[in-house]
């Protein structure tokens, strides 16, 4: 079982992350603008079942690394502290855009919405580097079993995750026109990410396991 300070330091980043505008979001947003709060859902199922499978193939996997290769940590965490950066600055830039921006998607059937929830989050590689560069991260070998231990954060993240994305499509339409009616807000929301994203990546470089 991880630490109550890495179970801790693990939530806030796999909170900031879900808070950044990505593929997952974008989709979820659009569909529940476009078709109802109902299909926004439908399509969050397929979202979690992404979820899943990325724990197992991921916790698996880092089970392999830390018998094998104990200073892969290193490089795994640069990895995940860079793409954090990376992240922070899409979401500051110059001309960057809120998820919440209305788009048109045309209707889908329930099961198509539930292949296009998990077929979008497979592919998104901001889920891949949460999993693969920033789970290993508080993972203590010595803190008993790796492989439950990733299944914890696994969980903990699936939780987190499942449960501001299903606000986010319950609020969506509300969200989007109060921002379409003041930039300002939109403005504060995108900086306010991408401070925290930066925080976090500032975090992953200056500690040392």
């Amino acid at each position: 079982m991880p630490d109550l300070s890495h179970l801790l330091a693990f939530a806030a980043i796999a909170l900031g992350m879900v808070l950044t505008p990505g593929p997952n979001m974008i989709y979820l947003v659009s569909r529940s603008i476009c078709q109802g709060r109902m299909a926004g859902l439908i399509s969050l199922f397929g979202v979690a079942l992404g979820f899943v499978v990325y724990m197992l193939c991921a916790a698996t996997g880092i089970t392999a690394i830390v018998v094998a290769v104990p200073y892969a940590y290193d490089a795994l965490r640069l990895a995940g502290a860079l793409y954090l950066l990376w992240l922070a600055w899409q979401a500051v830039r110059p001309g960057g855009q809120t998820p919440f921006q209305l788009r048109e998607l045309a209707p889908d059937s329930p099961r198509r919405l539930f292949a296009m929830g998990l077929v979008t989050n497979l592919l998104n590689p901001k889920i891949a580097v949460m999993y693969l560069s920033l789970l290993p991260q508080f993972v203590e070998p010595g803190h008993g079993s790796v492989l439950a231990q990733s299944l914890v954060l696994g969980a903990v993240q699936i939780a987190i995750s499942v449960t501001v994305n299903a606000l986010i499509v319950l609020g969506a339409g509300g969200i989007a026109l109060f921002l379409a009616r003041r930039p300002v807000w939109a403005r504060v929301q995108r900086w306010l990410m991408g401070t925290v994203l930066a925080a976090l990546a500032l975090r992953l470089l200056t500690e040392r396991r």
